[in-house]
């Protein structure tokens, strides 16, 4: 039996009395449905009387519409649970993620990018009130991950930090913003990333910090937001070799299992030393981290057995659910072990108020949406985009560029190729052309030899191109280049790096010779790697407006740095910082 009169769910006797009645009421198949959390990838009704009314799962995440589509869609699924649902978002940078029209507040990164720990807090309220609008009432944020190895690029924009101080304060400051909103909060992804350089989304990846090292780092951060009240965990597909021979000593490297299906991760060292006694649930199941270690019929149940409580997204749901009932009816899954689950499960519900709130009032009205995107939030993320705009270095003094000494610019995009989310990599070239001209620059967008040739051009090739770009008029065409950097990628790659349009191509700064250059990354804060020559480069953070006019601000002398950064940025290479 849990003790849910303990936090982080802290309920009265009435509340603990529905958690263990509705337990009862419930067939073995609904006790199963309850275990799974969906991807709602239609928003058809019919998909979703199949997915809540014939699974019964116990929670919903959607993919990213509008936020009038996505309420109704909400209010239509808690329509048809018999018990309340669960409705999580991914609000890591404010509502954007989480809806189409939602306010980009920051990254993490840019977050901890000042001293001012405020702006966490500001970005974790807004993800709560854009998010609750919908009616949502589960954020799988914030991230506590330490940035550690420059090279890991999956969370280099969302830690916020390379030390635990940092990632502590701030992540406290994010979840008291958060739960303004009553939601709860997922901190994730435990045991932690950011030693290895490579992403779980691909392949499964290891935190190899040994047992005393972790502990006074990522299991600092743990205990700390344990201790703060985080109501949930999401647990990552990251082996921990060191820790897991800890608790079970002669361990093969064969036998080391993503956390997901780590036993002695779950309960010896999150359940019984951190004393974490909140909700567990996997990361997303079909991430090649977890299904790498063994079968999905075996991997299902045994992600149960391990010490989750919660199963995020179903491969097929007919299968999934099958796999997970054989796995109970093999004694994979305890009947105690079932029991937990369920009660953290329901005790989740029930930390919401979700099994006293009237059915048509677990989703707001349409008026509830004005919130999302407001000229309010959009202040918030102005306010903070000023804060944490970031000089990294201005070793020549190029700074400010001023319209009088400086009047022709020469603008660059590098963009990543668009990632599952479907938003346009190239979009940003446009605002900080539009941010320039406000000021009074005269801007020469650059073409690459792909892009004129996707015009119709005949004729141009890489070669041309730069024939053309690159010759001793160049500095009396242009009195200064500007490159903005949009370079993002998730989940598709181990790495991310600039990758230019050609061999030699135009666009790399072979310019910084003959007219003062700046870069600007509007993502990434490790591309020194692949720009060291830039002798002026800024970070931004975001390719948000916000971001961009800060940053023009800033380059022209209107607006002060103020933002902060750590030495991730020199990619420990030399010749990053000259």
């Amino acid at each position: 039996m849990i003790d849910l009169t303990a936090s982080p769910f802290n309920l009265d006797d009435e509340g603990v009395a529905w958690v263990r009645d509705t337990i009862d009421s419930l067939t073995l198949e609904e006790k199963i449905g309850q275990l799974f959390i969906n991807l709602n990838t239609s928003f058809s009704p019919e998909y979703l009387d199949r997915i809540v009314g014939e699974y019964k799962v116990g929670g919903i995440r959607y993919m990213g519409a509008s936020s009038t589509a996505v309420q109704e869609h909400i209010r239509y699924a808690q329509s048809k649970a018999k018990i309340p649902l669960l409705v999580a978002s991914n609000p890591e940078m404010g509502g954007f993620g989480s809806i189409d029209d939602g306010t980009l507040v920051a990254t993490h990164l840019s977050a901890g990018s000042n001293p001012d720990k405020s702006i966490a807090r500001d970005m974790g309220r807004v993800a709560g009130r854009e998010t609750a609008a919908l009616g949502c009432n589960w954020a799988f944020a914030p991230i506590v991950d330490i940035h550690y190895n420059w090279r890991n690029t999956v969370i280099s924009t969302r830690s916020f930090g390379n030390t635990p101080e940092i990632v502590i304060e701030r992540a406290k400051e994010y979840f008291d913003g958060l739960s303004e909103s009553n939601s709860v909060a997922a901190m994730k992804h435990f045991p932690g990333d950011g030693i290895d350089e490579r992403d779980q989304h691909v392949v499964t990846t290891y935190n190899t910090l040994g047992y005393d090292e972790w502990t006074d780092t990522f299991g600092r951060v743990y205990r700390e937001l344990i201790e703060h009240g985080v109501q949930s965990i999401m647990i990552g597909h990251i082996g921990a070799p060191e820790l897991s021979r800890h608790f079970r000593p002669g361990m093969t490297d064969a036998e080391v299992m993503p956390a997901t299906l780590a036993p002695e991760l779950l309960q010896d060292l999150l359940r019984d030393e951190l004393g974490f006694n909140g909700l567990i649930l996997t990361d997303a199941s079909m991430m090649v981290g977890m299904t790498q270690a063994m079968r999905r019929r075996d991997a299902v149940p045994a992600s149960i057995a391990a010490g989750c409580d919660m199963f995020l997204f179903f491969r097929d749901p007919e299968e999934d659910v099958r796999y997970m009932l054989d796995g109970y009816r093999a004694g994979v899954i305890t009947e105690q072990r079932l029991q937990e689950a369920l009660e953290r499960i329901l005790g989740l519900k029930a930390t919401l108020g979700l099994h006293k709130t009237p059915r048509e009032q677990l989703v707001p009205g349409p008026e509830a949406l004005s919130v999302i995107g407001s000229a309010e939030h959009h202040a918030i993320a102005a306010d903070i985009a000023d804060k944490t705009v970031t000089l990294v270095k201005d070793t020549e003094g190029n700074l400010p560029l001023e319209v009088a000494k400086h009047r022709r610019i020469r603008l660059y995009g590098v963009s990543g190729q668009a990632d599952f989310t479907g938003v346009d990599p190239s979009g940003y070239l446009d605002i900080a052309k539009e941010e320039l001209e406000a000021v009074g620059f005269e801007v020469h967008v650059f073409k690459n030899a792909l892009q004129r040739a996707a015009e119709g051009e005949e004729h141009v090739y890489f070669h041309t191109v730069m024939g053309e770009e690159a010759n001793e008029q160049y500095h009396e065409q242009y009195d200064a280049a500007i490159v903005f950097a949009n370079v993002a990628g998730f989940a598709q790659e181990a790495s991310i790096r600039i990758k230019w349009s050609t061999p030699m191509a135009a666009e790399i700064p072979w310019y910084v010779t003959e007219v003062p250059t700046v870069f600007v990354s509007l993502f990434q804060p490790n591309h020194l790697i692949d720009v060291p020559m830039v002798k002026t480069m800024i970070h931004a953070h975001a390719p948000s407006r916000e971001a961009i006019h800060a940053a023009v601000q800033k380059i022209t002398g209107k607006s002060e740095f103020q933002g902060t950064f750590n030495d991730n940025v020199w990619c420990d290479t030399f010749g990053t910082r000259l």
